[in-house]
């Protein structure tokens, strides 16, 4: 997925504080904290996460584990939905469905968010996980907005 650099600077423009609230709204992340992991990009609809591979990130072969890999997709595909609804409603993850194209190999994984479709109450959004230039797997997710009560 590409991002016009025009769309970014006026997307970003038009929200100068977004990056500040979803950084607010992170510090409750603890499991993203616990594994290492840091947003990179945040723009409207579209967040982007790294994490540096450590021996704790692997599986008994030395691959990436499946679990890291899908909770890095779930964590952008969330974030990315979260950039687009009000600052006091939330998100969570309705549907998760990944596919992973190569074993995570490498020093550094980047994970990559969109949102193709938000709606009143849904969100559909897609993710990408690269380790190093090898992209490893590919994600879409169903986001629920949670309103507050």
């Amino acid at each position: 997925m590409s991002t016009n650099s025009s769309e970014t600077t006026a997307a970003t423009a038009a929200n100068p504080d977004l990056e500040a609230r979803i950084r607010r709204k992170l510090t409750g992340q603890r499991f993203m904290h616990l594994i290492g992991a840091d947003l990179t990009t945040i723009l409207p609809g579209r967040v982007e996460a790294a994490l540096d591979l450590a021996e704790q990130h692997l599986q008994q072969r030395g691959f990436a584990h499946g679990g890291l890999i899908a909770t890095l997709a779930d964590l952008v595909a969330g974030f990315a939905a979260v950039t687009l609804v009000p600052d006091n409603f939330g998100v969570v993850t309705s549907d998760l469905k990944i596919s992973y194209l190569h074993p995570g190999v490498g020093q550094k994984i980047k994970a990559i968010g969109w949102v193709l479709k938000a709606g009143r109450r849904l969100h559909f959004c897609e993710a990408e996980v690269w380790c190093d230039d090898l992209l490893i797997a590919k994600a879409s997710a169903t986001m629920a907005v949670i309103e507050p009560t």
